[in-house]
């Protein structure tokens, strides 16, 4: 029933887990890493995937830096 719910905003919604962003950005940052052992020959790929795994942790670095100072909720 509708009458009988809270009526909320969605930016009262909590997004997603903390931790689970977290390790599956760095997950997925460890796996663009395992893809420099590929069968490519050319320097552009390993530059895409290295520079791809340094943003995806330094986003990770970064919002845990944020919360840890309370610059962040």
């Amino acid at each position: 029933m509708a009458g009988s719910e809270p009526v909320t905003s969605p930016d009262q919604h909590k997004p997603g887990h903390r931790k689970a962003g977290r390790i599956g950005a760095v997950v997925t940052a460890l796996a663009l890493l395992a893809m420099i052992c590929g069968n490519h020959e050319g320097r552009v790929e390993d530059i895409w995937l290295i520079s791809g795994a340094v943003i995806l942790l330094s986003i990770v670095i970064g919002d845990v830096v944020l919360r840890r100072n309370g610059l962040r909720s």
